[in-house]
């Protein structure tokens, strides 16, 4: 049985960040609400947690996963940012926006894209996630909180908190809420590694990023 977290959204508190950190350090994996999504994430850098993650998703390792961010500075460490690709992030995050751009050798190969060498990063506009990643020092793997059953398809996204924390109690270490049920809209994704960026999918906040594109 995972490990119970309730956080104030907005002052989330800062012992349990701690407490939470701490764990994540030593490989837990937990379950956490986003700006979009709740998400399954653990220490990016601790690959037996990763492992897991991708175990629980059942991902392929050729399947890349997304990670979060402090801020635009803290993106340029983990991939190459051109100035194009910094100018429209300057402008969209924090946000419900995953960046795929190519990925420096701080990016775990069990993380990345092995063919591409790319990586897809988050900055949310989120406290929870900011307190985490800040308290924690390294970024945070996220990926959607939904699982394929036994028939390949076990869509958890949209359903209310207490259902999806029924649903992971047993795959996670710990389960962190804020008293708000999860968002049903997906992060969009935008590819940045050419020199004109590309929407790969459409989810939230996806009509506001057109004007920026094109500009």
């Amino acid at each position: 049985m995972a490990t119970f977290y309730s956080l104030h959204p907005e002052n989330p508190q800062q012992r349990s960040i701690q407490e939470i950190c701490h764990s994540l350090k030593n490989g837990a994996i937990m379950l956490y609400p986003t700006d979009t999504v709740y998400a399954i994430g653990c220490d990016l850098n601790v690959k037996s947690a990763v492992e897991r993650v991708r175990q629980i998703k059942r991902l392929s390792n050729d399947k890349p996963l997304t990670f979060l961010c402090s801020s635009l500075s803290n993106i340029s460490e983990y991939a190459v940012v051109t100035d194009r690709a910094y100018k429209i992030m300057k402008r969209l995050i924090p946000g419900p926006y995953t960046f795929l751009l190519p990925a420096t050798k701080l990016v775990p190969k069990l993380v990345m894209n092995p063919k591409r060498k790319t990586t897809g990063i988050r900055v949310p506009d989120h406290e929870i996630c900011h307190a985490l990643v800040e308290t924690l020092e390294n970024p945070i793997i996220s990926t959607s909180a939904h699982l394929p059953d036994e028939e390949g398809d076990f869509p958890t996204i949209g359903l209310e908190s207490a259902r999806l924390f029924d649903a992971l109690d047993k795959v996670v270490d710990i389960i962190v809420e804020n008293g708000r049920d999860p968002g049903d809209k997906v992060s969009t994704i935008v590819d940045l590694t050419t020199d004109e960026p590309d929407i790969v999918r459409e989810g939230l906040g996806w009509e506001e990023l057109q004007p920026w594109l094109v500009s």
